[in-house]
């Protein structure tokens, strides 16, 4: 139990801090509210509920989502925002770049509380 209250709590910290930094972009709507249902889902991790149906739902969308938007040149991509140092969007596909990994980080980050829906009621 300690477990889930350490690395959800952790989480919803983050996920916040996430949202936070989604303000300023094109589509604040849609990210903030990605990064909201995530934090929801920490909250109920920290109380150790873990409802199966609605996390699989969000683990499998994070999943696609990050398949969908993957970016081609993933070492291009990482070498770009090494040589800009600082963390301004320069280019649309930097954009969808971190959104990819942000979906990606979602779906491992509730993946431990999926695991646990799945085990409890099979």
């Amino acid at each position: 139990m300690k477990f889930n209250k350490y690395f959800f709590g952790t989480w919803i910290f983050l996920f916040a801090l996430f949202a936070y930094w989604q303000f300023n972009d094109p589509d604040p709507e849609v990210w903030v509210s990605i990064y909201g249902v995530a934090m929801i889902f920490c909250l109920l991790g920290v109380r150790g509920i873990f409802p199966k149906l609605p996390l699989t739902l969000v683990v499998v969308l994070a999943v696609l989502g990050a398949i969908y938007f993957f970016p081609g040149g993933v070492g291009d991509w990482i070498a770009d925002e090494w040589a800009q140092k600082d963390l301004t969007m320069k280019t649309p596909e930097m954009e969808e770049n971190r959104e990819t990994f942000g979906l990606a980080i979602i779906a491992l980050v509730l993946s431990p509380a999926l695991y646990k829906a799945w085990k409890k009621n099979p």
